[in-house]
């Protein structure tokens, strides 16, 4: 008898520690290194955007967003759309924006190229659109877009007289080193509509301004990745500031926008920068 108590109790004591051992396990948060930027909200959720920075900035801005309901309860298998707007004093536009994708346990994420810094009078806001199951919601905010610290966003009209978007991605933080470069190349189909180009060359040449405009030897052109991407090798040699004179080719390699340097030209029209 005092032996089936015995086994009786060992089993009740590894039970509560089975138990409690399972309470104390640590779940992943998925929201781990982002900052929140903004909330947008509506009679029925609150829409979160995060992003790295816990800001939104001109250039490149990877963003991910998770819904809450009015109960505080994340949305899962949600259907997203989204559409930046820029308010200027006598006209509206747009901006590159991908499709917005499921990352994981109820966080969606894609990204927003801005290509111009808003202000008290010239704002950006941002519309969410989103499905869950067979509604529709949706729900407007104005949002802060702050300008960069440095140039890493283009906006211009090319030899074909389109109108192109072009920004740097990576590399986030540079080294000195041979280092992998990115950028999105978008183009402009109306005040509201752009899309991505496909099979264009970006050449790059980097340089110092404040080092006699040295060079860099091992640089790669960037060119398009399967992903619609744009990418390429870029050799920093030395920390300090370096401008990264651009030049955009089409398909058949015709010169869209920016020069060459030579000894009679210091930079391209169009380039990006980087400090380090």
């Amino acid at each position: 008898m005092n032996l089936l108590k015995s086994v009786l109790i060992l089993i009740t004591f590894s039970v509560f520690v089975s138990c409690s051992k399972k309470e104390d396990v640590v779940i992943p948060d998925d929201l781990d290194g982002l900052t929140l930027v903004t909330t947008l909200t509506n009679d029925t959720h609150k829409v979160a955007l995060y992003t790295t920075s816990g800001k939104f900035q001109t250039g490149y801005n990877e963003v991910y967003i998770q819904i809450k309901n009015t109960q505080g309860i994340v949305e899962r298998n949600v259907s997203v759309t989204w559409l930046p707007l820029m308010h200027m004093m006598g006209m509206e536009h747009s901006c590159p924006a991908s499709a917005v994708g499921n990352k994981t346990n109820g966080i969606y994420k894609g990204y927003i190229v801005f290509q111009m810094a808003g202000s008290e009078e010239e704002y950006w806001d941002l519309t969410v659109n989103y499905t869950i199951g067979n509604t529709t919601y949706t729900v407007t905010d104005k949002i802060t877009v702050a300008e960069a610290a440095k140039r890493v966003v283009e906006s211009f009209k090319g030899a074909d007289n389109n109108r192109y978007v072009l920004a740097l991605v990576h590399p986030a933080k540079p080294a000195v080193a041979v280092n992998d470069i990115a950028a999105v190349l978008y183009k402009m189909e109306s005040m509201t509509s752009f899309v991505a180009v496909k099979n264009y060359t970006i050449k790059i040449d980097p340089r110092m301004p404040g080092m006699g405009n040295h060079t860099s030897p091992n640089n790669v052109d960037l060119t398009q990745g399967t992903d619609g991407m744009y990418y390429g090798k870029l050799s920093l040699t030395m920390t300090g500031y370096w401008k990264i004179n651009l030049q955009l080719l089409d398909a058949t390699q015709t010169n869209l926008k920016g020069e060459a340097v030579t000894d009679t030209n210091e930079g391209s029209s169009i380039y990006f920068e980087l400090e380090f």
